[in-house]
């Protein structure tokens, strides 16, 4: 016998939507057995904020090596960090 899904219902706002489906119980709106996998190639890591203090010399020295290669030291330092962690390869 198949199993009979609740309609979803529509809502006001996203806000309405979130309160709704934190509480709700997908598998009674999903056939999560007919779900396929799927990829978002094109989202953008999230990134957040951080402080590190250095020498004020090594940051000239960053930012003339950055300026050289034009790109802005931050994006300079994510690489330099990237390959240091070994994602690079």
């Amino acid at each position: 016998m198949k199993k009979k899904f609740k309609v979803i219902p529509k809502f006001k706002n996203e806000d309405d939507e979130r309160d709704f489906w934190a509480t709700a119980d997908s598998s009674e709106y999903f056939d999560f057995d007919k779900a396929e996998e799927v990829s978002f190639p094109n989202l953008k890591p999230t990134t957040r904020s951080i402080s590190i203090r250095i020498p004020e010399y090594m940051l000239n020295h960053l930012k003339e090596k950055a300026n050289a290669l034009m790109i802005p030291y931050q994006s300079l330092i994510k690489t330099y960090i990237q390959k240091g962690l070994g994602f690079d390869k």
